[in-house]
């Protein structure tokens, strides 16, 4: 049942086995059909990590998340499968933050077919596709990544250079996602995620952001920018990102789109340009382009 219902949401319609081809397909379709965003955080919602409350989010009312619960809600699915799945704690922008950053993140090593794969769809703009676990420069379509070791368990993610974070660490011992239920629903008020409703999701070759009121498109011919205007574009931007407004009720709506018109003049500095938010220590991927006039 569990696979059923994934299957359906990620609109799959191919063999499903553990092997690698089912591997990148399913990471592929769940960067394509899932979106990462905090609509939970900024209605003041619970956020679960329990496999009920994943399989409800995620396959039935069909809605994204951040970091914990799209990399959890994944691990359900790629076991029930027959997958083997490490959780494994994470660290974004480690190299530059330092120490306090280890588990603000959280990402899965999978063992197939002799190879180990690194799959994480819980940064804003992840690979499209798991990397393989091993040293040098991973590319998917116009995109690199590199894996570097560090030691003997820990590895580095350089990210490409479009990407929202520059790096993340991941450590290889195995973890509980239950160990980062706390983090999930304890967000201090100064958390970017708290701050600043956030959207991201991968279209048709680039990959378009929601900060507050900002929509940011960011693919082969550059970066395009628009502010939303009424309440109206707002409702279809979160369709657009495949946010399903029948779990938004409109008065929620309506909070969401005056919270976010604070956001968004909270972000404009005195000189106009975008400015960046500092990225808290909760989950993976920050704010990283201020909303433009």
């Amino acid at each position: 049942m569990v696979i059923e219902a994934f299957l359906e949401r990620l609109e799959y319609r191919e063999p499903v086995r553990a092997d690698v081809v089912t591997l990148r397909g399913l990471h592929r379709a769940w960067r394509l059909r899932v979106p990462y965003e905090n609509i939970d955080i900024q209605l003041a919602r619970p956020v679960l990590l329990t496999p009920d409350a994943l399989v409800d989010k995620f396959a039935r009312r069909e809605r994204g998340g951040l970091c914990y619960e799209m990399n959890g809600a994944l691990a359900l699915l790629l076991r029930a499968v027959g997958f083997t799945v490490t959780i494994v704690e994470a660290a974004v922008l480690r190299a530059t933050r330092g120490e306090g950053q280890w588990g603000n993140h959280i990402a899965l090593l999978v063992d197939v077919e002799g190879q180990r794969w690194l799959a994480d769809t819980g940064i804003g703009d992840a690979f499209l596709e798991p990397l393989p676990l091993r040293e040098g420069t991973h590319r998917q379509g116009r995109l690199a990544y590199r894996m570097e070791r560090l030691d003997t368990g820990t590895w580095r993610v350089h990210h490409h250079p479009e990407g929202t974070v520059s790096s993340y660490d991941f450590r290889t011992a195995p973890r509980e996602l239950a160990e980062y239920a706390t983090r999930a629903t304890d967000k201090p008020a100064d958390s970017p995620f708290v701050r600043v409703l956030v959207a991201q999701h991968h279209r048709d070759d680039h990959e378009l952001a929601l900060r507050a009121r900002t929509i940011t498109r960011t693919g082969p011919r550059g970066t395009d920018q628009r502010a939303l205007s009424t309440l109206d574009e707002f409702a279809a931007a979160l369709t657009e990102f495949r946010i399903p407004l029948d779990d938004i009720d409109p008065e929620h709506l309506a909070m969401l789109w005056e919270k976010t018109g604070h956001q968004h003049e909270a972000w404009l500095p005195s000189d106009s340009r975008p400015r960046a938010p500092e990225q808290g220590n909760r989950c993976s991927t920050p704010p990283t382009t201020g909303p433009s006039r």
